[in-house]
């Protein structure tokens, strides 16, 4: 999945959705920095190609984030739609896939 972007896509509608649930712009922005697990979320993809992510904060916690991939120009922008901590039972879920692949000697990825 192409997720070469040259920046953020914010503004007071999405900057608030995002920050209703707690999370800060900088987590969020932080979070496509290092690289979070990201697959397609056709439940959510009537008008516009929606993605997820899912990684973690510097803090540690675990975080989802659903976002699209918005042109301006030559620009590509992630434009994320809504951020939230995930909850126990995706943690897990995510969790234990992320753990298993971090945890994988070089010879076995």
């Amino acid at each position: 999945m192409n997720l070469q972007v040259s920046g953020f896509d914010w503004d007071d509608g999405n900057r608030a959705k995002c920050q209703k649930h707690g999370v800060s712009i900088a987590d969020i922005e932080l979070l496509f920095a290092h690289g979070p697990r990201v697959a397609p979320d056709p439940k959510h993809s009537a008008d516009e190609d929606r993605l997820i992510a899912v990684g973690r904060t510097n803090a540690g916690r675990p975080l989802f984030v659903a976002f699209t991939i918005r042109t301006e120009g030559k620009r590509r922008l992630i434009r994320p739609v809504t951020a939230r901590y995930m909850h126990a039972k995706e943690i897990t879920a995510y969790g234990k896939a992320a753990y298993e692949k971090e945890s994988a000697t070089p010879k076995d990825r």
